[in-house]
């Protein structure tokens, strides 16, 4: 030992720490009372998640097992009104038959209802908190801390305590997705309502608004960019945290990059990959062109 520490006393040598013994039985008790709970409760947590259980299968079945071209035609549709440019129409379409092309179209669309469904819950929680955070100094104080912490924390811890709370399978995933990707939501939700320029609030305020009036008429509708952007980023941490949320039972595309990580299959888990790529791809350029068009739209009518 002491040769191995420059001959120094073992007290300086390794660093004091509390005895095995008592870091034992300070995590099983952490641990058991934290199972305890979660069984005294399991009943209310069951019934708090069915209503999310039978909104993520509906959607699924929904895209899964509508045609494939009915699906397709649907998807470029939403592109075109989001973006309003035919070269991303034409480049999500590209995307799309490549998925179908090498088998992956049913795969995609149970990924799909899982984004689709965090992204719609995050969006729901998150705007609200944004907009608190933004008309309070110090629930942005309190909540700062909190979100550097979500969005550091490593994405597999997220779901340790998801699992012991929610067991496995598609819900405790989506709400471990949700988990990771609200942050960015919050945050552009904020910083966009607290840059809307001053002097239109002050106009606001001298035309006798009150705070509900200024803000969905006046603080909301010129922070939207910056609110789309949010979304844009929900949308691509979703997609990020799928793979990991696979590991709890989620199906997908997740699911197969998994299990060609566990059996060393190169092609499969590349083209999984690319699939992933391909919807995040169409995602984001439909979305951005949507925040642009939108920021177009408020300078116009700012001006």
């Amino acid at each position: 030992m002491a040769s191995s520490c420059w001959g120094l006393p073992e007290l300086l040598c390794e660093f004091p720490s509390l005895p095995n013994s008592t870091l034992r039985h300070m995590r099983m008790g952490i641990d058991d009372g934290f199972r305890g709970i979660v069984r005294a409760y399991s009943d209310q947590i069951d019934a708090a998640t069915r209503p999310l259980q039978w909104f993520l299968n509906t959607l699924e079945h929904a895209f899964v097992d509508t045609p494939w071209f009915i699906i397709f035609a649907l998807i470029l549709v939403v592109v075109w009104f989001a973006s309003r440019n035919p070269k991303i129409v034409l480049g999500s379409s590209m995307g799309l038959a490549f998925i179908g092309i090498f088998g992956l179209w049913e795969d995609t669309m149970t990924t799909l209802a899982m984004v689709t469904v965090a992204t719609l819950i995050a969006i729901v929680l998150g705007l609200p908190i944004g907009i608190l955070m933004a008309r309070s100094d110090r629930m942005q104080k309190i909540l700062t801390p909190v979100l550097d912490v979500m969005q550091t924390m490593p994405s597999f811890v997220y779901l340790i305590p998801v699992v012991v709370i929610f067991g496995i399978g598609k819900v405790p995933g989506v709400i471990a997705v949700v988990i990771y990707a609200i942050p960015p939501m919050i945050r552009l939700t904020n910083l966009g309502i607290r840059l809307v320029d001053k002097e239109v609030i002050e106009a606001a305020d001298a035309f006798g608004a009150n705070p509900r009036q200024k803000l969905w008429g006046v603080q909301l509708p010129l922070s939207l960019p910056t609110i789309m952007a949010g979304v844009n980023q929900t949308i691509m941490m979703a997609l990020a945290m799928v793979v990991v949320a696979s590991m709890v039972g989620v199906g997908g595309l997740g699911k197969n990059v998994l299990q060609a990580i566990n059996n060393q299959f190169f092609t499969i888990g590349f083209l999984n990959g690319f699939a992933l790529v391909a919807i995040a791809i169409i995602f984001d350029r439909a979305s951005q062109a949507f925040g642009k068009r939108l920021q177009k739209h408020s300078e116009a009518g700012h001006d």
